[in-house]
C-alpha cells in the first residue's frame, strides 16, 4: 500500500539541509576571516634589564624615541587602578608619561591615586587630573575624559588605554617601535582577556566571535577597505593626527558609546593607516566579574555597534539561534516532524545533519577557545552563550529604539526622560 507523503515532510527536510549547509558555510567563513595572520601579530622586543630608579641621576631618553603621553580615563575603579598604573609606571621605555583622568569618581580611586604618586619610584611620570562627576551637555563620559586629558598632554604620540588593563614592561616600547615602523597612524592593540570565571569563559567566546565577524582584522587592517574599529583598551595615536582630526572634541565624537571604532573610523575615512595588531599577552585586561556586569557592559554597545542598523540586527536575532542552539535541537526538532514512524525525517537522517553541524561549530568553538585560553570543553557551552547574547541584544536594541536609553559606570545615555545636568571639569592638578 502507498505511503501518504504530506507537504510538510518535503519541506522539512529542505529545510534540513539548507540549515546544515547554511551552517558549515558559516563557521568555515568566519574561521578563514578570524583566523590571525602573521603580519597581524605584535613584534615583541625583549624586556630591557630593570634598573632601580635614582631620582638624583637623570634619566635621558633616547634622542630617536618620541614622547609619549599615556591617557588612562577612571571612574570608580578602585579594585583595578593600582595594578594597572604601576604596570604603566613601569614601562622599559624611558620618554613618556601617564596622565589618569579620574571621572567623578566616589570611590577610592583617587586615594589610590595619591598614594601612588607619592610612593612608586617612578611617581614623578604621574599626573592625575580631577573631574567633577556632572558632564557637560553633549558629552558622553569616555570621550570627555580622554579629550580633559588630551588638552594637559605633552607626547607626541597618544596612549589611550583602560584602566582594567595590566602592561607587560616592554609593551609600550614593542607597541611605539613597530607603530613608527609600519608608518601608522593609529595602532591598536588586541589584549589577552582574564578569564577567571565561568560567565567569562562561557561569554567572552562568543563575543569575540560577533565582533570578528564584523570586523574581521585583515578588512581592518587593508587600506582598501572601509572596515574601521580599534580596541578602547590600547590606542596608540599621532598627537598630529588625532589633532588634524578634532579628536574627541570633534562634533559627533564627544557623544559616542562606541569611542574606539569611531575614532578608527574617523582616522580610516581620512585616508590615514590603522593597524589592529594582536599584542600576544602584552597587554592583559579584564573587563567584568560578574554575569550582571558582562550583561550591562555588552548591552551597552550590542545595538549601536552594529553596522547595518536595525535590519541588520534584526537578521542577527534571527541568525545567532540557528547558529548557535538549532544545531543541539536538531534530533529533537526532526522528531517533531514525523507524524509516524516511518515518516518524516528520520532518526538517521536527523544524526548525520546533526554531526555535520556540530563538527565545524565544535571545531571553531575548540580553536577560539583556545586562542582565548578557555577549556576546550567550554565550547559546549556554546547554545547558552547564544541564548543569553540573543537577549543582550533584544535588550539592547529595545531600550535604544524606544529612548529608554542604556546605563554605564552610573551614567545613562540615548534616554530622552533622564535629566541633563551640565557641569564644567576642573582644572588639571599633579599630584605631586
Amino acid at each position: 500500500m502507498k505511503k501518504n507523503t504530506y507537504w510538510w515532510q518535503s519541506w522539512a527536510r529542505f529545510a534540513l539541509w539548507s540549515h546544515v549547509i547554511g551552517v558549515i558555510g558559516f563557521y568555515a567563513i568566519i574561521w578563514w576571516r578570524t583566523s590571525p595572520r602573521k603580519e597581524d601579530r605584535l613584534r615583541v622586543l625583549p624586556p630591557l634589564q630593570q634598573k632601580k630608579i635614582d631620582p638624583a641621576i637623570s634619566q635621558e631618553p633616547a634622542a630617536t624615541e618620541p614622547f609619549v603621553s599615556i591617557i588612562v580615563p577612571a571612574r570608580n575603579e578602585e579594585r583595578n587602578i593600582l595594578r594597572c598604573v604601576q604596570s604603566l609606571l613601569e614601562q622599559d621605555y624611558a620618554n613618556y608619561e601617564v596622565i589618569v583622568v579620574d571621572d567623578g569618581s566616589t570611590d577610592r580611586t583617587g586615594e589610590i591615586l595619591d598614594g601612588l604618586a607619592h610612593s612608586h619610584p617612578n611617581g614623578k611620570s604621574l599626573w592625575v587630573l580631577r573631574l567633577r562627576d556632572e558632564l557637560p551637555a553633549g558629552w558622553a563620559g569616555k570621550p570627555h575624559a580622554i579629550h580633559s586629558g588630551v588638552q594637559e598632554a605633552r607626547g607626541d604620540w597618544f596612549l589611550f588605554t583602560d584602566a582594567d588593563t595590566w602592561h607587560a614592561p616592554n609593551a609600550l616600547r614593542s607597541a611605539i617601535h613597530q607603530a613608527l615602523a609600519e608608518q601608522a597612524d593609529l595602532f591598536t592593540l588586541g589584549a589577552e582577556q582574564e578569564l577567571p570565571s565561568f560567565w567569562d569563559r562561557v561569554l567572552m567566546p562568543m563575543a569575540y566571535l560577533g565582533i570578528s565577524m564584523l570586523y574581521p582584522p585583515r578588512f581592518v587592517n587593508d587600506p582598501q577597505s572601509p572596515l574601521a574599529v580599534a580596541n578602547g583598551q590600547y590606542i596608540l595615536i599621532r598627537r598630529q593626527v588625532y589633532e588634524d582630526l578634532g579628536g574627541y572634541g570633534r562634533l559627533g565624537m564627544r557623544d559616542t558609546l562606541l569611542d574606539d571604532r569611531d575614532l578608527a573610523h574617523l582616522v580610516k575615512s581620512h585616508h590615514y593607516k590603522l593597524l589592529f595588531i594582536d599584542s600576544v599577552g602584552l597587554v592583559h585586561v579584564h573587563m567584568y566579574h560578574s554575569l550582571a556586569d558582562i550583561w550591562r557592559g555588552w548591552r551597552k554597545n550590542a545595538y549601536l555597534g552594529n553596522r547595518g542598523g536595525l535590519l541588520f540586527a534584526l537578521t542577527q536575532l534571527f541568525g545567532l539561534p540557528m547558529i548557535s542552539i538549532i544545531p543541539f535541537l536538531l534530533p529533537l526538532l526532526a522528531r517533531l516532524t514525523r507524524i509516524r514512524r516511518s515518516t518524516g525525517i528520520t532518526k538517521r537522517e536527523a544524526a548525520l545533519a546533526t554531526g555535520l553541524e556540530l563538527v565545524p561549530l565544535i571545531s571553531y568553538r575548540a580553536w577560539l577557545n583556545r586562542q582565548l585560553n578557555v577549556p576546550w570543553y567550554y565550547a559546549f557551552t556554546h547554545p547558552l552563550a547564544g541564548a543569553i547574547f540573543e537577549g543582550i541584544l533584544g535588550q539592547s536594541m529595545w531600550r535604544v529604539l524606544t529612548k529608554r536609553g542604556v546605563d554605564w559606570r552610573g551614567r545613562s545615555y540615548h534616554n530622552q526622560n533622564a535629566p541633563r545636568v551640565p557641569g564644567q571639569a576642573d582644572a588639571a592638578r599633579p599630584v605631586h
